[in-house]
Order: C-alpha cells, then sequence, then structure tokens
C-alpha cells in the first residue's frame, strides 16, 4: 500500500513542482503564451493539487489509525502479540524518512513560492502524521492478531488475509504466503511475528481454518 500511495504522490509533485518552479521564477509557458507569474488559475491549480495530495495522506492514514485500533482491541482475537522489535524499529526508521522527505519537500515549495502553501501545508500535514504515528507504535501498538475470520498486521500499512478461499500457506526466507482460489496470492513479512511467538502464531493460524482444505508448508 505505502509504496503504491508513495508512487502516487510522486506523480502529483512532479506537475505540482513544475509550475511552482514556472510560478517562482515568472518563466515563460510558451505553449500559453504567458509567464509562470501570469498563469491563469493558477491559485486554483495549487489548491486542487493541494486538496488532492491531503485526501490521499488522509486515506492512508485514517486506514493505518484504523488498523491499529482493531489490532489493538487483544479481547477479540484467538492470538494477539507485538509486532517483532525487529521489524518496529525498521517501520519506525521507514516512517521518519518518509516524514523528513515530506517535510523537504513542503519548506522546499513555500520557499519557491507562497503561492504553493496549499500542496506544501499537505506534505507538512502528512509528515506530522508520521511522526505521531511512529511515536504511538513504538510503545507496543503495532501488533499482529488472529481472529476466527482472518489475519491481520498493523504497522507501518495494514494487511488483512481473510480465511475465506484459502487453499494454501507456505513461507519462504521472510514472507509467509497465503494462496487463495482463482490464483489470488496474499503475503505479508514474518518478521513481523517474532521468533519467540511464531510456534503459538501458527499453531493457532491451523486451528483457525480448515484442514481438509488448507495445506500448510512452513518450511524457509
Amino acid at each position: 500500500m505505502n509504496k503504491f500511495i508513495n508512487i502516487l504522490l510522486g506523480l502529483i509533485l512532479i506537475p505540482t513542482l513544475t509550475i511552482t518552479i514556472f510560478v517562482s521564477y515568472d518563466l515563460p509557458i510558451e505553449i500559453l503564451r504567458t509567464s509562470g507569474a501570469s498563469l491563469p488559475y493558477k491559485e486554483e491549480i495549487f489548491l486542487g493539487s493541494g486538496i488532492l495530495i491531503a485526501v490521499i495522506i488522509l486515506r492512508r492514514s485514517v486506514r493505518k489509525w484504523m488498523g491499529m485500533r482493531i489490532v489493538n482491541q487483544i479481547t477479540k482475537f484467538k492470538w494477539n502479540a507485538q509486532v517483532s522489535r525487529e521489524r518496529t524499529q525498521r517501520v519506525i526508521t521507514y516512517q521518519i524518512l518518509e516524514a523528513v522527505v515530506m517535510l523537504a519537500i513542503a519548506a522546499g515549495l513555500y520557499a519557491l513560492t507562497p503561492e504553493a502553501l496549499p500542496p506544501a501545508f499537505a506534505f507538512a500535514l502528512g509528515a506530522l502524521d508520521n511522526i505521531v504515528f511512529a511515536i504511538v507504535g513504538r510503545n507496543g501498538k503495532f501488533r499482529v492478531g488472529i481472529s476466527s475470520k482472518a489475519v491481520i498486521v498493523a504497522d507501518r500499512e495494514v494487511v488483512l488475509l481473510y480465511f475465506t478461499g484459502l487453499r494454501k500457506i507456505s513461507t519462504h526466507q521472510q514472507t509467509t504466503y497465503f494462496d487463495y482460489i482463482k490464483g489470488l496470492q496474499l503475503r505479508f513479512p514474518t518478521n513481523c511475528v517474532a521468533e519467540d511467538e511464531r510456534e503459538a502464531f501458527y499453531e493457532t493460524l491451523e486451528a483457525q481454518v480448515d484442514r481438509d482444505r488448507v495445506f500448510f508448508s512452513k518450511q524457509d
């Protein structure tokens, strides 16, 4: 999810940054027979870009926070544990790096021209969300849970793996794969589960599925 969202934000940033540079340096725009400073509807363009960026970041934020809220309702799960320390540290590192990049983008856009405030504000808001999420998650809120219907992993992103239609569960290196009917395959990083919790994780997982229909392969 995060990779796709970051690519999408990058695709929106490219034209936004291009327009910001043209406006900042009042560069000529031959195709429109005008210059950056005189570009018509530039306020609307910046506002639209800011709203679009904010909506994308907000949707990702809501999904992350909702996933964290759900998986921390521990009593509703058959098995529930904190994400491994190694994985937690990696998630926090990625969250902070993303925040730094978004803050740099926000500062750069606004420094080029204050007219780019809407997209700059949206990126700054995303950076703040990342930092707060990392701080909260560091206090044991990143968790993995197994219910009677699905496995949910909630840390940097939310992975939801239902048991309906499941045909095979296998592990390879650091990834656990869930294969479904019609060729669908979902996965999550095995290192989400701490090594001393993996036996209990797989035992609980096996107990929730129909072993006559679901094949298990736990060899790395």
